[in-house]
């Protein structure tokens, strides 16, 4: 075990302790807080808990970490997530949303992270999100450099989480364009 590694053991050990809870029951309370946020995880921990701030933050990256793997692991925690997601107004835009993911699935092995408004799609790193967006629209988030901007490929401002969207409303925009496009994100995430 690297020093790193022995040292994360040594914090969380010491986190148990201080709190006097296991893992299980901290990760009991951030679940029946219904919180998802990192901020307001911590702040909770915080104010409940009466932890510390390098406590509070370990645990919520710990926590959120494991959900994360869990999510890759359960298939049914993402189709649970789905269903959230395209409820209500949203529920005739979930037909789109699987062609696009059962053309991404067709590129290769990713992760997919689950979020509350919609999926991340990762390789090392973040190289798609697909979710719904406004105005009746799926939305198809990109992270690559350097192509040019076109109607459809709409370029953002930098800073954001993708470099670029692409919105879509029918099925037949489900096409190799698109494809192509998500498959130059996904390489570079590799």
């Amino acid at each position: 075990m690297s020093g790193i590694d022995q040292a994360f053991e040594t914090q969380i050990a010491n986190l148990q302790k201080r709190s006097g809870k296991t893992m299980d029951e901290l990760f009991d309370i951030i679940r029946k807080s219904n919180l998802t946020k990192h901020g307001e995880i911590r702040e909770m921990l915080k104010k409940d808990l009466g932890m510390g701030h390098g406590d509070a933050n370990t645990l919520v990256h710990v926590f959120l970490d494991t959900l994360q793997m869990n999510a890759v692991a359960s298939p049914n925690f993402v189709e649970e997530n789905l269903n959230e997601i395209y409820s209500g107004s949203k529920l005739s835009l979930r037909p789109l949303h699987d062609a696009v993911m059962k053309a991404i699935q067709e590129l290769g092995d990713f992760e997919i992270a689950p979020k509350k408004t919609y999926l991340s799609l990762r390789r090392k790193r973040q190289f798609a999100m697909v979710g719904p967006g406004s105005k009746g629209r799926l939305e198809v988030g990109l992270n690559m450099k350097g192509l040019s901007a076109t109607e459809r490929l709409v370029e953002l401002p930098p800073g954001g989480m993708c470099q670029y969207k692409v919105y879509l409303t029918e099925l037949n925009e489900v096409d190799s364009e698109l494809v192509n496009w998500v498959k130059s994100a996904y390489e570079l995430a590799g």
